[in-house]
């Protein structure tokens, strides 16, 4: 079953905020015995995870996003685990997929900068997520973990990252690699598709949102202020219908990859189940 959300450009539900500009309360929190799978993630870092009810979806956001910057490019991540002083950050593993060594630096909401690590043996090839571990004696905020299955088609959601170019006018852009946390970025939108089987990489969560290149391994929330997904995928790729595959190999129809390269895409949050198990 596929299930999908068609609009048009007066209809689409989607816009740009900043941080500065913007302040969006989430609705009542889901109560915990109503949350399914990811419950030892969930227990581990409860205690790190304050109510986001009456918290500014952007104040959660600010808090929890990073920036994640190697020798090869720049990305997004978020703070998802703490084990002590050791905190666990959840990307895209494509942001780190060409770097020289297993090390990235992770700037965090304070303007300081962590060295992160990771261990390729406890990934998982075929899902686009990597865990990146950094060690500090600073607090840093734990992302709520919400739960992909009380997704809908129409539900109001929102993508967070820091976008590698700004575009000054219609004719300069700008790189934002030493932008440091001015970079930040957070777009609102509504989920316009949910296929019912994986696309290739874990994808299954299509947003109206602009995910900008740069907002990779960025965080999609709910309107809770609960992470749900992980951006990855931009709008329009360059094979357009044919960048569409499923899990198992098989290509998507025209008709349906075609309203597919419409919208962004995010990978569900209960992916990470895969990757605890190794």
């Amino acid at each position: 079953m596929l299930v999908l959300l068609l609009f048009n450009d007066s209809t689409r539900a989607e816009s740009d905020i900043s941080y500065v500009q913007h302040s969006i309360y989430p609705q009542q929190i889901i109560s915990q015995n109503k949350q399914r799978g990811l419950s030892s993630l969930k227990s581990k870092t409860q205690q790190s995870q304050e109510s986001t009810e009456n918290i500014p979806i952007t104040v959660i956001a600010q808090e929890v996003t990073v920036r994640v910057i190697g020798d090869s490019g720049v990305g997004s991540g978020v703070i998802i685990e703490r084990k002590g002083k050791t905190y666990t950050v959840l990307t895209c593993r494509h942001v780190i997929a060409n770097s020289k060594s297993n090390q990235v630096q992770i700037l965090t909401n304070d303007g300081f900068t962590q060295t992160a690590t990771w261990n390729l043996s406890r990934q998982l090839n075929d899902i686009d997520l990597v865990q990146l571990q950094f060690t500090s004696d600073s607090n840093y905020k734990i992302a709520a973990i919400g739960e992909t299955s009380l997704l809908k088609v129409g539900d109001t959601v929102y993508a967070v990252g820091f976008p590698n170019w700004h575009w000054k006018n219609p004719k300069t852009i700008q790189n934002t690699r030493d932008w440091g946390l001015k970079a930040y970025k957070l777009t609102t939108g509504i989920i316009g598709m949910m296929p019912e089987n994986y696309l290739k990489r874990g994808y299954q969560i299509g947003i109206t949102n602009n995910i900008y290149r740069g907002m990779s391994g960025g965080p999609l929330f709910n309107q809770q202020g609960q992470l749900v997904g992980i951006n990855g995928r931009s709008k329009y790729p360059l094979l357009k219908g044919k960048a569409f595959r499923y899990q198992n190999g098989k290509l998507v129809a025209t008709n349906v990859a075609g309203k597919m390269q419409t919208l962004s895409w995010a990978i569900p949050i209960t992916r990470i189940r895969e990757l605890n198990k190794k």
